[in-house]
C-alpha cells in the first residue's frame, strides 16, 4: 500500500491522521456551508429578512476562514514558508473576519431582542434599507481590531522583514511583548461589550417570555435559546481570539508540546464554533429549514412556488 507522505526540504514528512482528519472536518463544514449558502440566495424573499441576512453574513465569514486558516495550517505543517508581505494580505482577510463573525453574532442577538420585546417597531428597525448599512457596520466595526494590530506590527517592523521567507502565521507579527497586550486589551473591549449587549437582550427577552403565552410564549422561548446559543458562540470566538498568545507562550517551551496545542485550538476553536451556526438557524428556523429541503434535497432545479414561499417566510421562530 502506497504510503501517504510530502516531499518537504529534501525530507520525506509523513501526512498523518491529524491532517487526513482536519481537512475530513473542513470539508464537512464547508458542504454544509454551501448548500445552506445556496439554500438562502435560490430564495429570493430571504434577502428581505434581517435575520437571513445576517445568518448568510455568518455563512460567508466562517467558510472564508475556513478556507483561510485550512491552508495556513497545512502550509505550516509542510513548513511552506511564504514572503511576509504576502502572507500580511492573507492575515488582515483572516483576522477580519476571525472578528466579522462575533460583531455578526451580536447584531443577530440584538435583532431577535427587537423582535421579541419591540415587535411594533421591528419592521421599521430591521427594513430591507437599513441591511446595507448594518453589512457596513459590521465590517466598518471588525476592522478596527485589524487596524490596530497591523498598525503596532507596521511600527516596528523593518523594511527588510516583509521581504523574508516565513511560516504565515500570527505569531510572527507579536515582535515585542507590547504588541500582544495591547491586542489582548483590544479583543477583551470588543468581548466585553459583545457580552454585555447579549447578556442584556437575554435578560430583556426572559421578563418577556414570562409574560407571554400560548404561541408567543414559544417563540419568546426559542428566541431566548437562539441568544444562549450565540453566547456560546460567543465563548469560542473569544478563546480563538485568544490562541495565538496561548500558542505563542507554549512555543517558547517545547516544540512538540506547542504542535499539540495548535491542532487542539484550531479543531476545538476555529472548527467547531463553524458548526454551531448552521444548527442555530439552517436547523432551527422552520422556514429556512423547510427551504433546505425543497431546494437542496428534493427539487435544487425546481422554480419557486410564489404560495409556498410567501407563507414559508412569515413563519416566526
Amino acid at each position: 500500500m502506497e504510503d501517504n507522505s510530502s516531499w518537504v526540504d529534501g525530507e520525506v514528512r509523513q501526512i498523518n491522521d491529524r491532517v487526513i482528519s482536519v481537512q475530513v472536518l473542513v470539508m464537512m463544514f464547508l458542504s454544509i456551508n454551501f448548500l445552506l449558502i445556496l439554500t438562502f440566495f435560490k430564495r429570493k424573499s430571504f434577502y428581505t429578512i434581517a435575520r437571513y441576512i445576517l445568518f448568510a453574513i455568518t455563512l460567508l465569514s466562517d467558510s472564508l476562514i475556513l478556507l483561510i486558516s485550512n491552508t495556513l495550517y497545512l502550509l505550516a505543517y509542510f513548513n511552506f514558508t511564504i514572503q511576509v508581505w504576502l502572507c500580511i494580505n492573507i492575515s488582515t482577510v483572516l483576522i477580519l473576519y476571525t472578528m466579522v463573525t462575533p460583531v455578526t453574532l451580536t447584531a443577530m442577538t440584538l435583532e431577535r431582542y427587537v423582535a421579541i420585546c419591540m415587535p411594533l417597531r421591528h419592521a421599521e428597525l430591521c427594513s430591507q434599507h437599513i441591511h446595507v448599512h448594518c453589512i457596513l457596520i459590521i465590517h466598518s466595526l471588525s476592522s478596527l481590531p485589524c487596524i490596530v494590530f497591523f498598525s503596532s506590527f507596521f511600527a516596528s517592523a523593518s523594511l527588510s522583514f516583509y521581504k523574508q521567507h516565513k511560516i504565515c502565521s500570527l505569531q510572527m507579527y507579536i515582535l515585542h511583548r507590547w504588541q500582544g497586550h495591547l491586542w489582548s486589551t483590544v479583543q477583551q473591549i470588543y468581548f466585553l461589550i459583545m457580552v454585555t449587549i447579549i447578556a442584556f437582550c437575554y435578560v430583556e427577552i426572559m421578563k418577556v417570555a414570562k409574560m407571554a403565552s400560548g404561541d408567543n410564549k414559544k417563540s419568546t422561548w426559542k428566541g431566548l435559546k437562539t441568544v444562549i446559543l450565540h453566547g456560546f458562540q460567543l465563548l469560542l470566538c473569544l478563546i480563538q481570539l485568544w490562541t495565538p498568545f496561548i500558542e505563542n507562550y507554549v512555543f517558547q517551551i517545547n516544540l512538540n508540546l506547542f504542535i499539540n496545542v495548535r491542532f487542539f485550538n484550531y479543531v476545538l476553536f476555529y472548527l467547531t464554533p463553524k458548526c454551531l451556526s448552521p444548527l442555530i438557524y439552517g436547523l432551527r428556523d422552520d422556514a429556512f429549514f423547510h427551504a433546505l429541503k425543497k431546494y437542496v434535497v428534493f427539487d435544487l432545479y425546481v422554480k419557486d412556488d410564489k404560495d409556498n414561499e410567501a407563507f414559508e417566510v412569515a413563519q416566526a421562530y
